[in-house]
């Protein structure tokens, strides 16, 4: 225990980086060593509760046993694959904090394209927005924070995950309709003028749900072809929507022409689809085309 007691802030950087170089998420993968990095930095800043600021200015410092403990006990934690947002309990998504836990699937930089999105086309009038499988709440409550004006609701059919979103609302302040449903089991008779959607989309055979076992199956589990719930979303997308009005809707980055002809069998005609910043297909917008094909 002397070594630890002696070790230094920049010791325990380097400790927290080969130790989560061993995790399956980082292993012999070279090209994300800039994340690998990052990640240590966030590692230990949470271990030793100090800033990444503080941590840059007191790199010699000595860390103590209670930080090396709660280091080693994170970067287990990492190692089997549970997330960080998990371990910190929060994750931040376009520009609001959000609560997380394991109710809930980890909000994604690719989500926020849903965000964008929206606000790129949301008219100056008060307008409504339906987010289904909400999660966490990440894109209803982004969306409420930046349209103050907006009538959101957010749907999911996992209680669990409509407690954690309702909590996420309290604490930012944001009044945001909650209803539990099975995508648009539960909304007979009411339309949006965008309807949002990120479903589960990972093939079952995928071998990365393995990495993501710590997270809801339940939210990333998209069938045999990944693409079970985003049928059931287009099918009932078209008798939802305001005679103006787009669903917007994440996939898969292979997904994008599966999902086009599926829309079109609905009635929805692809107005574009949004590439993320690895330049995959990401998000297809749809608007209503008339009846549907199938």
């Amino acid at each position: 225990m002397s070594q630890v007691k002696t070790a230094t802030l920049a010791d325990a950087l380097r400790y927290a980086e080969d130790q989560l170089q061993l995790s399956a998420e980082f292993a012999g993968r070279s090209e994300l060593r800039s994340e690998l990095k990052s990640e240590a930095r966030s590692v230990l800043s949470l271990a030793a509760k100090l800033s990444a600021a503080e941590l840059y200015a007191n790199a010699p410092g000595v860390v103590d046993g209670h930080a090396w403990e709660r280091l080693r006990a994170i970067v287990q934690r990492r190692r089997s694959g549970e997330p960080l947002a998990y371990i910190e309990g929060v994750r931040g998504f376009h520009a609001i904090e959000l609560k997380v836990d394991r109710s809930v699937l980890v909000p994604r930089p690719e989500t926020e394209i849903i965000v964008d999105a929206v606000l790129e086309r949301a008219p100056s009038k008060t307008f409504t927005v339906a987010d289904l499988g909400t999660g966490s709440g990440a894109i209803a409550l982004a969306l409420a924070h930046a349209l103050p004006d907006a009538q959101v609701l957010g749907t999911d059919i996992s209680a669990a995950a409509l407690e954690t979103a309702a909590a996420n609302a309290r604490r930012l302040g944001q009044a945001v309709e909650w209803l539990e449903s099975d995508w648009f089991t539960q909304l007979d008779g009411r339309a949006f003028d965008f309807i949002c959607c990120n479903p589960p989309y990972v093939r079952s055979s995928d071998p990365h749900l393995e990495l993501l076992h710590h997270e809801p199956q339940l939210a990333l589990d998209g069938g045999p072809d990944g693409l079970a719930a985003i049928r059931a979303v287009l099918a009932g997308a078209r008798d939802h929507l305001s005679p103006a009005g787009r669903l917007l809707l994440e996939h898969g980055y292979d997904q994008a022409a599966d999902v086009s002809s599926l829309g079109y069998t609905a009635g929805l005609a692809r107005e574009c689809v949004v590439r993320d910043l690895a330049g995959h297909e990401r998000v297809s917008v749809f608007v209503s085309s008339g009846p549907g094909l199938g």
